[in-house]
């Protein structure tokens, strides 16, 4: 009966550390844009980075829904192997100038979809390279609702977006922040910040890929320096339980 207490301790210190990981793990789990951000007005290349949420199945298909209401007239995807990318037009409602031209529609949607025997397995990640442009001039961030489908039918709808004061929710959409321009190339547009925009025919600005790519770096750091630190909490946690465990039991034996 004396070790009644010491087990009770140990299972409130287990679950808590369980607590830990399930608040922590979903925070790396999102359909994400990288780099997050880019010049309004220029010419960038993302990457939709989509990570394996699921034990028991792969990712087969990722649908990336592009924004209407602010149009991006150039719009290209990067060769994957294995992959097969399909991109749909709309028609728009008011043309768009670009370089002085109009320009009366847009893509809509690209369709990432894996070739036979090809999947984001569990546990692993895909990024999905796009190059896009020009940005609006008019806005502080672009939506991209995106749907993710495993190989067993299951389909996770990345649409929600997120409100201010308001917790993020549980299915975010991937957004793109835009921010002032601060350079300029021949074009009129910002310069990209990497070199495969240049694909596009606009100039690198290779003094803010450097400062991009140390960017990226540091959020790279960051998300491994929580990950360290939420392990750390969990061994502590665990290490404490089993010190008072001990510590219980010694005490039990001597009052024996």
């Amino acid at each position: 009966m004396r070790s009644l207490p010491a087990r009770r301790t140990a299972a409130v210190a287990l679950a808590a550390a369980a607590s830990v990981v399930a608040l922590a793990g979903p925070a790396f789990a999102h359909v994400t844009v990288n780099p997050g951000s880019a010049e309004q007005g220029g010419y960038t290349a993302v990457d939709f980075r989509v990570p394996n949420e699921n034990d028991a199945a792969g990712t087969v298909k990722l649908e990336v829904n592009l924004p209407l209401d602010h149009p991006l007239a150039s719009v290209r995807t990067q060769p994957l192997p294995g992959w097969t990318s399909t991109v749909e037009k709309a028609k728009l409602d008011k043309p768009i100038k670009v370089h002085g031209n109009d320009v009366n529609e847009a893509v809509a949607k690209i369709t990432w979809t894996a070739d036979a025997g090809v999947k984001v397995a569990p546990g692993q990640f895909q990024e999905f390279r796009v190059s896009l442009g020009p940005l609006p001039t008019d806005a502080d961030s672009l939506v991209f609702k995106a749907l993710q489908t495993y190989d067993n039918g299951d389909v996770v709808r990345w649409i929600d977006e997120a409100k201010d004061g308001q917790p993020e929710p549980a299915k975010p959409a991937p957004v793109l922040k835009l921010t002032k321009a601060t350079s300029a190339d021949g074009h009129g547009v910002t310069a990209s910040a990497t070199p495969s925009a240049a694909a596009d025919g606009h100039s690198t600005g290779h003094g803010d890929a450097a400062k991009k790519d140390a960017a990226s770096d540091d959020k790279a750091s960051d998300s491994t320096a929580r990950v360290l630190g939420v392990v750390g909490i969990v061994v502590g946690v665990i290490g404490t339980a089993v010190g008072v465990l001990g510590l219980r039991r010694r005490n039990g034996g001597s009052a024996s």
